[in-house]
């Protein structure tokens, strides 16, 4: 296939503005959906949604970054042979696997519906919801592919359209149906869902299809491997039997990176739906009634953590870089280029995440006011954002792990992290005196926590060390940027609202990049790898 890379820094940027994009867009079914269907229409699709994310882990969770890694690392060491054979057999294993859960769902809907969500009126919406677990499967094996290559534009123009597709289309169905009644609204929103993912995989289709080379010279490629193709039957008869040894070390090499991560972010979903489960629990106990209690947590869960995890973008742009960058630096055994990556991935992790910790600190009470029409959540993220820093530097120190042929290590540190929360949630949030507080605490803690033992594994593996002056510049930046903001907030004579919240955050974030360029966090050369704009600072 012809494909152009982008360099590390260019692939983080081009997924960090489709990253940024989409969670900008996510935003309006959060605040529109609503008021279309309700909070009990939302319910009955929340119920399904979880459900959902649990089985596309299981499916695919690993499984890209598998196909990224060793797709990086044959093209690094010239066995592009090996590229077709990867992505055939991953596609096998996902597609077989998609198949097998949608089965599953369609068989035991009923009892599912009735039994474990114990609301039936979801039966509509979950088996609408069946169809995306096959169309995920696939385009997470194309993407995979992309990755591995370095060339993020598929992968971000995919997820773009998706997004637009899958937000414009769940909002026009649940219009649609909400006259039939809750029951098709939220059906209508899964199936809107459904079509988004349809519409990203057309995406990858074409793509491949544009790059794609003549299938009988991938084939002949790879049974060659560089040689020139032998002649006889005990020759074909050998290349035959060595083929087959080749793709059964290929696929068990796959499931040796893809179900330690599978099992990693197993452990982050189950956790969530435990948490939802023992925090209503804990809050009841604490005295609240459940109706509270189950509003308190959806403020927290739907309302606080979507603003926390906003630069979150980049992060996961860091991530999907990083692991094809390092396991090629990996194969060549060049630890100063992977001590450089992890610096780059660190440095722009801390340096972006930190001016969203500040006004989401500072300006908490407006910026609640605006988005939700309701500010009783802000002390909650106004608790919240300082911890927030750790982890946005938790995905590129995870991604380093399982780049490193480590992912063991990074499941280790997310299942202690886990269990620490639940138990912490337990015994703080059932007390009467600290109630969601406790919920708060407990999150906090798991977010420094599993940060700081991904950082401990890293550096143990790696050498790395990131200076402590940059933090230091870093937190002098910060500093200055959320007093401009308060400043300007609290100015009188100055209409306030929407407009001055908005001048408060673009002042702030002018003296922030100043301030960043002065510090000499940033200079013209890293802004020369941004794609589009960089040739503006050649």
């Amino acid at each position: 296939m012809s494909i152009r890379k982008q360099s590390f820094i260019q692939g983080a940027m081009i997924l960090l503005a489709a990253g940024l994009l989409n969670r900008l867009l996510g935003f309006v079914p959060r605040i529109a959906l609503p008021r279309i269907i309700g909070a009990e229409g939302v319910g009955l699709v929340q119920l399904v949604y979880p459900f959902m994310i649990v089985i596309l882990t299981v499916i695919t969770g690993g499984l890209p970054l598998a196909v990224a890694k060793m797709i990086a690392e044959a093209d690094s060491q010239g066995r592009s042979g090996e590229v077709q054979r990867i992505v055939r057999i991953a596609m096998t294993f996902a597609v077989t696997a998609s198949l097998a859960a949608a089965a599953a769902c369609l068989a035991m809907a009923e009892w599912i519906s009735s039994v474990v969500m114990t609301d039936p009126r979801v039966h509509t919406a979950f088996l609408a919801m069946i169809p995306v677990l096959p169309m995920v499967a696939v385009s997470s094996v194309w993407r995979g592919y992309f990755q591995g290559k370095q060339n993020m534009i598929p992968t971000a123009f995919s997820q773009t359209t998706e997004t637009i597709v899958r937000i414009a289309l769940t909002l026009t169905l649940t219009a649609l149906l909400i006259p039939l009644g809750l029951e098709a609204a939220a059906a209508g929103a899964m199936a809107g869902m459904a079509v988004g993912e349809l519409a990203g995989l057309l995406v990858l289709w074409l793509q491949i299809r544009r790059e794609s080379v003549d299938p009988a010279e991938a084939e002949k490629a790879g049974e060659a491997d560089g040689k020139p193709p032998a002649a006889g039957k005990r020759d074909k008869g050998f290349a035959s039997a060595a083929m087959k040894e080749s793709n059964r070390q290929l696929s068990r090499g796959l499931l040796r990176i893809a179900l330690p991560v599978t099992g990693s972010r197993l452990i982050g979903s189950l956790s969530y739906l435990f948490e939802s489960i023992l925090t209503s629990r804990s809050l009841v106990a604490a005295g609240l009634a459940a109706s509270a209690a189950t509003a308190q947590y959806g403020a927290l869960q739907g309302m606080v953590m979507p603003l926390l995890l906003l630069p979150g973008a980049l992060t996961y742009s860091l991530a999907v870089s990083l692991v094809p960058a390092l396991s090629d630096a990996a194969a060549r055994g060049d630890w100063a280029g992977i001590q450089k990556r992890l610096h780059q991935s660190m440095r722009l992790a801390i340096v972006t995440g930190a001016p969203f910790v500040a006004l989401l600190g500072l300006l908490a009470q407006p910026i609640c006011s605006l988005l939700y029409a309701d500010d009783s959540m802000a002390d909650m993220l106004r608790w919240l954002a300082p911890m927030a820093v750790f982890l946005y530097m938790q995905a590129p120190l995870q991604a380093a792990l399982q780049a490193l042929n480590r992912p063991g290590t990074a499941l280790f540190n997310t299942f202690a992290g886990a269990i620490v929360k639940l138990v912490l949630i337990v015994q703080l949030a059932s007390k009467p005196d600290l109630g969601i507080n406790g919920a708060i605490v407990a999150i906090a803690v798991n977010m420094g926590l599993v940060t700081l033992l991904h950082w401990i594994s890293v550096t143990r593996l790696t050498g790395f060390r990131l200076l402590p002056t940059d933090f230091l510049k870093v937190l002098s930046a910060v500093i200055v940027t959320g007093a401009v903001a308060v400043w300007i907030w609290n100015l009188e004579g100055v209409p306030g609202g929407a407009v001055k919240l908005m001048a408060a955050s673009a002042a702030a974030i002018a003296v922030y990049l100043l301030l960043l360029v002065w510090l000499r966090l940033v200079d013209r050369f890293d802004a020369a790898r941004i794609p589009v704009i960089g040739r503006w600072f050649r």
